[in-house]
């Protein structure tokens, strides 16, 4: 099991804004805020398992977070839109991942990658 993920950032106070807005809607809040270090820890509920930090250099990656409903995937999408994300792939089930898979993905100021993913106990 992963305790917790960290993405590097380059500009560390406008990418704590944007994952601030991109994560509210999966229940995320800023936990830690370490300005002195530029890095801060995204909690839901008791578990602080996403950081960001910055970094002179960032290169992408991909981050799946676990949503709660496909209503939850679907404003995460819209919240990253808005914050200024790329979209890199609408809300919508991903089949040839499997069944029952509905995802949305974001693209961050530094190419990360950035997943809501919730699964469909209906679907088959």
């Amino acid at each position: 099991m992963i305790a917790h993920t960290s993405v590097a950032v380059k500009d560390y106070a406008a990418a704590k804004d944007f994952y601030s807005k991109l994560l509210a809607p999966l229940g995320y809040v800023v936990g830690m805020d370490v300005p002195e270090y530029k890095a801060a820890g995204f909690t839901q509920g008791d578990k602080q398992d996403f950081w960001i930090g910055e970094t002179e250099s960032a290169s992408g990656v991909h981050v799946a977070f676990l949503a709660a409903s496909k209503d939850e995937v679907d404003a995460f999408h819209a919240a990253g839109v808005s914050a200024g994300g790329v979209d890199n792939g609408a809300p919508g089930y991903r089949k040839h991942y499997s069944a029952g898979y509905y995802a949305a993905f974001i693209k961050d100021a530094d190419g990360s990658n950035i997943e809501a993913v919730w699964f469909d106990p209906e679907a088959k």
